[in-house]
């Protein structure tokens, strides 16, 4: 079975590196055998030489391998961008499901049941696809959240434990000397910290995302599906139920590609899955590239796509269906046209919605066509 380093063209990613290409951000991550550190490919320090270098397809299998995150180039502020996505469905949901929390309590057993797979399967699809085992990459999303809410907030370092999912203290301290050398209050630039979040009631962090991005669009339709926006800011109100606490979030969008997200909650333990939530709801993790090549081999949708590339699915905050969001298709008139379009269905019929485009004409000219070259 072909794995996730092996689907990884080196050479391909050296290039990129070298280029400091920002097509490639967040798609692999580079790690430097001299160093013991793993970077970006956007990062600024001087490249090491080609034998000193591997890249790897996620941040867990960089970690999982006993490297390090670059200091300098922070790949917790990379846009969530695995080349895996919209491969795997099954991947993609256990994903989700980790991001908010599922393993910093349960294990993997109990997440391989929720998503009806065997134990040993979702390991090898993990292994597969992001190079690195689930419970590797549960303990990635905690640090690298743990390092943003360090750069990018005042809280004390105890909530910073809590709210990016660590069991306790002690377990906290230990993974960061650990993987550091160093406690985690030493990776803590006091010049970098632009966000109080006691004295401004709420938790402030900037989630990336690759362009481009339809940002008007996007809030149009969050608000048309009954989202609260006002003044270009989405809010919401948290509920125990639901989210694990009591509070509120809003966001908006901010220049450098990037939705600003403030969380006032009660229960900092929910913070990693009102997070998961945000990047759901405003398809954060959406990769325009692969979406715009796989649609645009559909003559009518290629036009579209490349009008507007930007455009996003918007998501729901409550969302347990078996099935990914970008491959669901409720326009059933479009089914046999739309297989061609896996895994991205949705966007498929999303583009012809904005166009004004029936699914109903569409199939309508296809059979035309079939009885015309039938009759020939």
């Amino acid at each position: 079975m072909e794995n996730a380093r092996d689907s990884l063209d080196q050479e391909a990613c050296y290039r990129a590196v070298l280029t400091r290409d920002a097509r490639f951000d967040g798609r692999f991550f580079t790690c430097v055998k001299s160093t013991g550190i793993y970077c970006r490919p956007v990062c600024p320090a001087r490249t090491p030489k080609r034998e000193n270098m591997r890249f790897v397809i996620s941040a867990a299998a960089a970690e999982e391998a006993g490297f390090r995150a670059c200091l300098r180039c922070r790949p917790e502020t990379a846009p969530d961008m695995g080349a895996w996505r919209g491969t795997s469905n099954t991947v993609s949901r256990a994903l989700n499901m980790i991001e908010a929390g599922a393993l910093d309590e349960g294990d993997v057993d109990a997440l391989a049941a929720r998503l009806g797979v065997g134990e040993r399967h979702l390991r090898r699809l993990f292994r597969q696809h992001l190079g690195a085992a689930p419970v590797s990459v549960a303990q990635t999303r905690r640090v690298l959240l743990a390092k943003a809410l360090i750069h990018q907030t005042d809280l004390p370092m105890a909530e910073v434990a809590m709210a990016s999912g660590f069991g306790s203290v002690r377990r906290f301290n230990e993974t960061f000397q650990a993987l550091y050398g160093r406690p985690p209050s030493a990776l803590r630039a006091r010049a970098e910290r632009l966000w109080d979040a006691r004295s401004n009631e709420g938790v402030r962090l900037n989630l990336p995302y690759r362009p481009p991005y339809e940002v008007e669009a996007m809030l149009a339709a969050l608000k048309a599906n009954g989202e609260t926006v006002e003044d270009g800011v989405w809010r919401r109100v948290l509920t125990p139920a639901t989210d694990g606490a009591t509070g509120e979030v809003s966001a908006r969008f901010e220049a450098g590609d990037r939705l600003a997200v403030t969380a006032a909650l009660d229960d900092l333990k929910a913070l990693p899955g009102v997070l998961a939530r945000v990047r759901r709801l405003f398809d954060l993790s959406a990769d325009p590239e692969a979406i715009r090549r796989d649609l645009s081999a559909d003559p009518v949708l290629a036009p579209l796509v490349e009008a507007r590339s930007g455009l996003r699915l918007p998501g729901v905050w409550s969302d347990e269906a078996a099935d990914m969001a970008s491959d669901r298709l409720e326009d059933e008139r479009l089914a046999g046209r739309a297989e061609q379009w896996r895994p991205w269905r949705a966007y498929g019929v999303l583009h012809l919605r904005e166009a004004g485009i029936d699914g109903a004409d569409i199939m309508e000219n296809d059979d035309e066509k079939d009885a015309a070259k039938n009759a020939a």
